[in-house]
């Protein structure tokens, strides 16, 4: 799995550079969430929908690891053309189960699925993955309570909580803690784990599997993971490293592949 994860935050590296934009503080954050749900625990029929789809260089390259399309694609990031849209786009990229970038839809979207999942007699799951700062929207606290209300305990949503989105720390732009005690509020069993520990992130799911109520993993992390001067920087939540830095990043990651 910790090679895996080079791979993984090499390729989330691989994009940005050649794209010369995107989002690699919050991809690098998320990252391990992804590579656990997708080499630990998916199952044929569940749906994985990235709420926060500005860290779509995480997932292509969970994707790709897993041979959804070739790696070689991943250098076609953000360009004219490509299927690999700066944000998920349905019907492009392979494996990509629910569009996404506007921030606050994404556990509706979990809802809907795992309700239809109910009603078609399916034993599948809804993973959702949410921004710290996505979860200021009002729109996540309607899908909150939608999803208590209809018992979807086959809703599993991780909060990637590192603290940082574009302009500041979530205390400085609209402080919404406490997550877990709101959460909890509106009926969701909860537990707060470190996202990077794949133990734990896999522990987290299997308890979830387990409630009669939706849950939420609140998996703290750090924005930049994995690269030393990108880690809680919020400078890097929406820039591209430069060719030195981003030699810089690949030697720190174990080199080229």
């Amino acid at each position: 799995m910790e090679t895996i994860a080079k791979n993984v935050r090499k390729n989330i590296l691989k994009q940005v550079h050649a794209a010369s934009s995107g989002h690699p503080g919050g991809a690098l954050s998320c990252a391990d969430i992804l590579i656990d749900i997708y080499f630990k625990d998916i199952t044929e029929g569940d749906k994985v929908i990235l709420s926060k789809g500005h860290a779509s260089a995480a997932l292509y390259a969970v994707l790709a690891e897993k041979g959804f399309f070739p790696k070689e694609e991943l250098e076609t990031f953000r360009k004219l053309g490509s299927r690999l849209q700066g944000h998920p786009a349905l019907g492009k990229a392979p494996g990509v189960d629910a569009p996404s970038g506007s921030l606050g839809q994404g556990l509706s979207v979990a809802n809907g699925l795992a309700l239809s999942f109910k009603m078609d007699g399916k034993n599948n799951y809804a993973y959702c993955i949410l921004g710290d700062g996505e979860v200021q929207e009002g729109q996540i606290w309607e899908a909150a309570m939608t999803a208590s209300h209809y018992k979807l305990n086959n809703v599993i949503a991780f909060l990637d909580h590192n603290g940082l989105q574009i302009d500041g720390s979530n205390e400085q732009v609209m402080n919404i803690m406490p997550f877990k005690e709101k959460f909890e509020a509106f009926g969701w069993y909860v537990q707060e784990i470190s996202g990077h520990n794949f133990d734990e992130i896999t522990a987290a799911i299997a308890n979830a599997k387990a409630q009669d109520k939706p849950s939420m993993i609140i998996a703290n992390t750090v924005k930049g993971k994995g690269v030393s001067y990108m880690e809680n920087q919020v400078g890097w939540h929406g820039k591209a490293p430069n060719d030195e830095e981003y030699e810089k990043a690949i030697n720190e990651l174990g080199g080229e592949f």
